[in-house]
């Protein structure tokens, strides 16, 4: 039993009584020979405590008012941060494709194969990853993840070097398999979204870490096109490889569930709990959920869920064409130079950067004003297409400066109306979190398997962009589509158990 001294307790007696039963109830259970109360405050309204494990000690602290902890904005930063490593490896080759298409003599046709090859993979292994991250939780195959695909993109550097291999099927290889490796990285986000922030700021939160898809463009675009022009295209590759490596520590050390983070409070926790977060989310992991086929069954008869996989897929069209073609777009088409190229895209990146976080606060504040979920995702979803359909508008422009304007007005609205995710931890099964995020990333990057190829087969047919840019703006028109007439209510999908 605890060894507890009197004397070191500031406290009212009959308010403490209760105390020291919960601190005798615990004891044997971490093996304590000696504990220490440690008073936080003199308010003794909504009596609060956490412990802290010092080798064979405790310290306890009571408070009473707590101000909530902010431990769940330095989660999301630090998402932000890693997902954008995550994208800036997707592009590297859309960077580097004009010069290593150049040095290894690629057609437009084999290109498009090779900037498809990530989605193949990247799609099919949605569910499998999803169900990964459901059984073994999010940290151990997130981090195992980021390792992988930065290991896989650095190899890339040493195509056309190895004697006997074919460079088109090795880059082709080495992208699938990048694919494949970061396959968990989105519905690894959304699960730590669930667990880590009530509905009320879901919107902004989701709109945060998928905004770095555009944020990736501006701090990495740039820094590969000079690479490119002094250092030779293979040195993005590198770059990047070593990049992740170290991004793969620091996650592992940095991300926790709620309920077992060093940083958070009883505050903070009580308030994403009643907001609906799921703080025992990756908790919940250890106990694993089987993969079952069973559980895909609901997930794709249901027309909600069905309406939004069309509504991703459809948009993801427009965010394949920017991190594929968009730059070789600038410099075959246009006239740039790569390293003009780098830089005028950053322009469109950080108008998708801004108007995603836009998106989000719209949503969320529509939210706390209306009480309508349905509202606050769809209203920010439909304006902002709108406005991504004007990049049709390029057609018939011959201004490099009034292309990227119009580029930028069409980046901006698709940012706003990038609430997937959001919409998504709003309606997966609570115990099929992993999954569903899987089966619906499976969808949206589907877009990224079509939207490559296609416009390569354009180009080579024609010679010209045009028609690829009337493709884009479709599909800005069949997402409105699908959230408006298809989806009906956004709700939470229950699933007996």
């Amino acid at each position: 039993m605890a060894n507890l001294n009197p004397a070191s307790i500031n406290a009212k007696p009959a308010p403490m009584a209760r105390h020291f039963a919960n601190i005798d109830a615990i004891m044997p259970e971490f093996g304590l020979i000696d504990a220490q109360i440690a008073l936080d405050g003199a308010a003794w309204r909504g009596y609060q405590w956490a412990l802290t494990r010092r080798g064979r000690r405790v310290v306890m602290h009571i408070s009473g008012d707590q101000s909530p902890t902010r431990t769940r904005y330095k989660i999301i930063a630090l998402i932000f941060l890693i997902t954008t490593l995550n994208y800036a490896d997707r592009a590297t080759f859309s960077i580097a494709g004009s010069a290593a298409a150049a040095e290894l003599s690629l057609t437009p046709v084999a290109t498009g194969y090779i900037l498809s090859a990530f989605a193949w993979a990247y799609a099919l292994a949605q569910i499998p990853g999803g169900a990964l991250l459901d059984r073994f939780g999010t940290k151990r195959i997130y981090v195992g993840a980021i390792a992988l695909w930065s290991v896989l993109t650095a190899a890339q550097a040493l195509v056309g070097t190895v004697p006997f291999l074919p460079v088109v099927g090795t880059l082709f290889v080495l992208r699938f398999l990048v694919g494949l490796a970061e396959a968990p990285s989105f519905p690894g986000n959304a699960r730590l979204v669930a667990a880590w922030f009530p509905a009320a700021e879901r919107g902004t939160a989701s709109a945060i870490f998928n905004s770095a898809q555009y944020f990736s463009l501006v701090a990495f675009a740039p820094v590969m096109g000079w690479m490119v022009h002094s250092y030779g295209w293979r040195s993005v590759f590198w770059m990047m490889g070593v990049i992740g490596v170290v991004a793969a520590f620091i996650f592992a050390r940095s991300i926790h569930g709620p309920d077992r983070h060093p940083s958070i409070n009883e505050a903070e926790l009580a308030l994403i709990r009643d907001g609906g977060g799921q703080i025992t989310l990756e908790s919940g992991a250890k106990q694993g959920v089987a993969f079952n086929w069973a559980n895909i069954r609901p997930l794709l008869a249901n027309r909600m869920l069905l309406g939004i996989y069309l509504g991703q897929y459809s948009i993801n069209v427009l965010t394949y064409f920017f991190v594929t073609w968009f730059p070789i777009y600038l410099v075959k088409e246009r006239g740039l130079s790569i390293t003009q190229a780098g830089f005028a895209a950053a322009l469109p990146a950080i108008c998708g950067f801004a108007g995603g976080l836009v998106g989000g606060v719209i949503s969320d504040r529509l939210l706390k004003q209306s009480g309508s979920l349905d509202r606050a995702r769809k209203v920010p979803l439909v304006l902002g297409m709108v406005l991504a359909s004007t990049i049709l508008a390029c057609v018939w422009l011959d201004s490099q400066s009034a292309i990227i304007a119009v580029m930028a007005l069409a980046f901006f609205g698709k940012g706003i109306a990038s609430l997937g995710w959001a919409v998504m931890a709003d309606v997966a099964p609570r115990k099929l979190a992993g999954l569903s995020g899987g089966v619906f990333n499976m969808f949206g990057n589907a877009a990224g398997i079509v939207t490559p190829i296609v416009v390569g087969y354009i180009v080579a047919a024609t010679g010209s962009f045009d028609g690829a840019l009337a493709f884009v703006a479709a599909h800005c028109l069949l997402t409105i589509l699908s959230f408006t007439v298809i989806v009906g209510p956004i709700r939470r999908l229950e699933i007996a158990e």
